[in-house]
């Protein structure tokens, strides 16, 4: 029983969010607007997307519902300061034992990664996007 929460992919098409749809037993809540968010000039209600997000998830982790839940880029909307850092770790901090949290993005918070059991950083070394090609269909999307 998954809940996968997005934080920065609002109604656009995902190729991701479209087949996870699909797998029983695997809910997802999408937040977030149809285009990139500007970190420099963060709007107000790119700001209450991503607070909406934020409930959800909390209330998918205290639903008893769930045995993992996934905060998809929820490193970044606290990096962007979408969110505050505060109410993720006391979402960390209160969260039930049964339930596993999986924090996904970059920018994580040093005080996230210190809470974390296991932290990944997956890191671009060469991607063919750097010579001018597209995105892929069936590959990056």
């Amino acid at each position: 029983r998954v809940y996968i929460v997005f934080f920065m992919k609002g109604d656009y098409p995902y190729g991701e969010c479209d087949i996870l749809s699909q797998l029983p037993n695997v809910n997802i809540a999408r937040f977030g607007s149809l285009g990139f968010i500007d970190p420099t000039n963060v709007k107000p209600e790119e700001k209450e997307q991503a607070r909406q997000a934020l409930a959800a998830a909390r209330e998918a982790v205290f639903s008893g519902s769930y045995d993992l839940v996934v905060l998809d880029e929820v490193n970044l909307a606290v990096a962007w300061n979408l969110v505050e850092l505060d109410e993720v770790i006391k979402l960390i901090s209160d969260k039930p034992r049964n339930v596993e949290l999986i924090l996904t993005g970059r920018k994580a918070d040093t005080k996230l990664i210190q809470l974390a059991d296991v932290v990944t950083e997956m890191l671009k070394i060469k991607h063919p996007y750097d010579e001018g090609m597209k995105a892929r269909k069936g590959i990056e999307y």
